[in-house]
C-alpha cells in the first residue's frame, strides 16, 4: 500500500476528535440541537478553554457564525501531520465493532456521503424543533422526556466513545488528541448531572404554562 494511500484512513480519523469538539460546543459554546432554539436559552456559564490543539490560531477556520471551526480545525491539524508518522493509531473498524450501537456512527463518523450529511441535517432539525418547544412550554409531557432521553443517551454514547479510545489506543495518541478526549468525558459526565434539574425545571415550567392557560380561558380569555 502507497504512502498516499496509507494516510487516506487515518484522515477519516479525525473524526474521533469529533465527540470531544462536540463537547466544548456543549460547554464553550452551544450544543449542535441547541443551535436555532425559538426561544434564546438562559446564559450558560463558558466552560475553560481546551488544551491548544492547533500550531496556529490563524490557520484555524472560521464558522458560519464567526466563531471557531473546530471541527474543520481538527481535521486541517491530522492532515498536516507528516505522512511519514504513519497511520492514526485509532481503528475505527474495531471501535464499531465493539459499540455497534453507539450514536457516534449515527451522527459523527466522518462521511462525504451527501445523502447522508443530509439525512443527518434532518436529524438534527428535529431535535431543534422539538428543543425549542420545550423552551416555549410547547411540548408534550411525553416530548419532554424524550428529548431529555435524547439528550442523556447522546452524552452516555461519548462517554462510552471516548473511554473506549482512551483505553484501547489511548498510549499511542497524541497527547493534545488524548486530552481532547479526555476533556469530553469530564465535561459529558458534567452534563449529565445536570440532565436531571433541566428535564425537572422543563417540566414544571410546562405545567405552570399549562395552568396560566386553564385559569385564563375559565376567565373567559380576558386580560385581568
Amino acid at each position: 500500500m502507497s504512502t498516499r494511500a496509507r494516510w487516506k484512513l487515518p484522515l477519516g480519523t479525525a473524526g474521533v476528535l469529533v465527540l470531544a469538539v462536540g463537547a466544548w460546543l456543549v460547554f464553550g459554546g452551544q450544543a449542535p440541537e441547541d443551535a436555532t432554539p425559538a426561544v434564546p436559552p438562559a446564559p450558560m456559564a463558558q466552560a475553560p478553554a481546551p488544551p491548544p490543539v492547533f500550531a496556529s490560531s490563524s490557520a484555524v477556520p472560521r464558522a458560519k457564525d464567526g466563531g471557531l471551526d473546530l471541527v474543520g480545525a481538527a481535521t486541517a491539524q491530522v492532515q498536516a501531520e507528516e505522512p511519514e508518522a504513519g497511520p492514526y493509531p485509532v481503528d475505527l473498524d474495531a471501535l464499531r465493532a465493539k459499540l455497534p450501537g453507539n450514536l457516534y456512527w449515527e451522527n459523527d463518523v466522518p462521511t462525504q456521503d451527501p445523502d447522508e450529511l443530509r439525512r443527518r441535517e434532518g436529524v438534527k432539525a428535529k431535535w431543534n424543533a422539538l428543543y425549542g418547544k420545550v423552551l416555549a412550554n410547547e411540548a408534550t409531557e411525553e416530548e419532554v422526556h424524550q428529548y431529555y432521553e435524547h439528550r442523556r443517551q447522546l452524552s452516555e454514547d461519548a462517554i462510552a466513545f471516548a473511554t473506549t479510545v482512551l483505553q484501547d489506543y489511548g498510549d499511542k495518541l497524541p497527547s493534545e488528541h488524548k486530552g481532547l478526549l479526555e476533556l469530553s468525558v469530564n465535561l459529558h459526565r458534567a452534563r449529565l448531572a445536570e440532565l436531571p434539574r433541566q428535564e425537572s425545571d422543563a417540566l414544571a415550567r410546562r405545567e405552570a404554562n399549562a395552568q396560566r392557560q386553564k385559569e385564563w380561558r375559565a376567565g373567559g380569555g380576558r386580560q385581568p
